[in-house]
């Protein structure tokens, strides 16, 4: 069968025209050694039930734990069906960009109430249309917080390692500098933050929570950088928003975070989802693309692109990123997620995570040798000590229960609202059995 949309005679006919007998004589200019002229060697083609079953047997290698205590950048939180029930609707399945407006009102539609809930999740002005995942969106901010004075940007040591190492990255494409601030008892050295604000500092990033779950002192932190003249951004956690003082509170100029916990499950790591919000004043700095609602002609409500700051849309020097995606699907996901919890269902998640994290800390704790190890305020990630610790976490695998991530001086332990009382009360009860021994 061919899928090409002409006739055998037509595609003849177009050879001829252009002086050539067949399809070979395309590539006449391609040294005769280069040329495929034997079936590659790869097995045979399969039916629809045998690549079925392939794929089944694939997929039955994975573990998949009905239990998971473990976060550190990705979370296991509940998603209501009605998320995917949209999402898969074939109207919005695609993560490509919409160039022709008039034909992709309902997709900018979508993006555009996206933007609008990032927008009263984070405080600020205005929200673009997403990057990749949220260490991109880290070290985006970091790029538009650049200038001609001041090129050195700087982070929190107790900022994800994966933030750190992307945002270094990309500073090292550009030929700028990042300096990394030091952590002290889990959170930021303000002390030595304060003596790293030198006058080429551009902008400072701290995550909040940070990446030990510690809650970082964020108006202080808001205040000693713009004392300096640099820009504040602040990586967050979205459902810990439901609850907490908004980043503009706070004195951000940018927020940004990972979206995976906005209804996109885990799935192995991607794809997940960066979002970027800012004030006004900084709007034409953000990377990617900005949705505007408009009228048309007939005085109709209508969905615009309004900002493409972008290489594709701008003279390549004045462009902001080179990023190219969209992540409408993405997008699209985060925001039917928060439109069906609403702000009540959000807040609640964020509490029920909150209360679930605080006790399952309250139940390692009491056990003989595991220790908190930061002592401050958490919202649902802690870390503790813990002895014979691949033991421990081998007996909770084999009881379908993922443990905490194994770190520098302890485990980093995480709780969601998914999780419930009696599975709690089982890791708790596990970790105790093995270290009894």
């Amino acid at each position: 069968m061919s899928y090409v949309p002409s006739t055998g005679e037509q595609r003849q006919e177009m050879l001829h025209a252009l002086g050539m007998q067949d399809f070979r004589d395309l590539y006449r200019d391609v040294p005769a050694d280069m040329i495929l002229d034997r079936p590659l060697n790869i097995p045979e083609g399969m039916s629809e039930l045998e690549v079925t079953r392939a794929m089944t047997a694939m997929a039955a290698r994975n573990t998949v734990f009905p239990t998971v205590l473990r976060g550190a950048g990705a979370y296991d939180h509940y998603i209501p069906s009605i998320v995917k029930s949209v999402t898969s609707k074939e109207e919005f399945l695609t993560a490509y960009t919409p160039y022709q407006a008039e034909m992709s009102q309902g997709v900018l539609q979508s993006i555009f109430e996206y933007q609008t809930m990032i927008c009263e999740l984070t405080g600020m002005d205005v929200s673009n249309a997403s990057v990749y995942d949220g260490a991109t969106a880290a070290a985006e901010a970091a790029a538009m917080c650049r200038d001609r004075k001041r090129r050195v940007t700087l982070i929190s040591a107790a900022a994800h390692p994966d933030t750190i190492n992307t945002v270094r990255t990309y500073c090292y494409g550009t030929g700028d500098e990042l300096r990394v601030v030091p952590a002290k008892d889990g959170k930021t050295d303000l002390d030595a933050l304060r003596e790293m604000l030198t006058p080429d500092v551009a902008s400072f990033y701290v995550q909040q929570p940070n990446f030990f779950g510690q809650l970082e002192d964020a108006d202080a932190i808001g205040a000693l950088v713009h004392e300096a003249g640099a820009m504040y951004v602040m990586g967050c956690n979205p459902i810990a928003l439901g609850i907490m003082k908004t980043p503009a509170a706070c004195g951000a100029d940018v927020a940004v975070g990972e979206g995976q916990p906005l209804g996109m499950p885990l799935s192995y790591g991607g794809p997940y989802l960066g979002f970027m919000a800012t004030l006004t004043k900084h709007m034409r700095k953000l990377p990617g693309r900005i949705v505007g609602e408009t009228t048309d002609h007939d005085g109709r409500r209508a969905y615009v692109l309004s900002l493409q700051a972008r290489e594709q849309h701008i003279r390549r020097e004045k462009a902001s990123s080179n990023i190219c995606s969209n992540q409408a699907l993405c997008a699209l996901t985060a925001g039917v997620y928060l439109a069906a919890m609403g702000p009540e269902g959000l807040a609640e998640a964020a509490r029920q995570s909150m209360a679930k994290a605080h006790y399952l800390c309250r139940g390692l704790t009491a056990i003989e040798g595991v220790e908190l190890v930061y002592t401050g305020e958490f919202f649902h990630e802690f870390v503790t000590t813990l002895p014979r610790q691949d033991e421990v976490l081998t007996a909770l695998e084999k009881a379908g229960i993922l443990g905490g991530l194994p770190i520098e001086g302890g485990v980093l332990w995480c709780a969601t609202e998914k999780v419930g009382k009696a599975e709690l009360d089982r890791a708790i009860e596990i970790v105790k059995e093995v270290l009894a021994k």
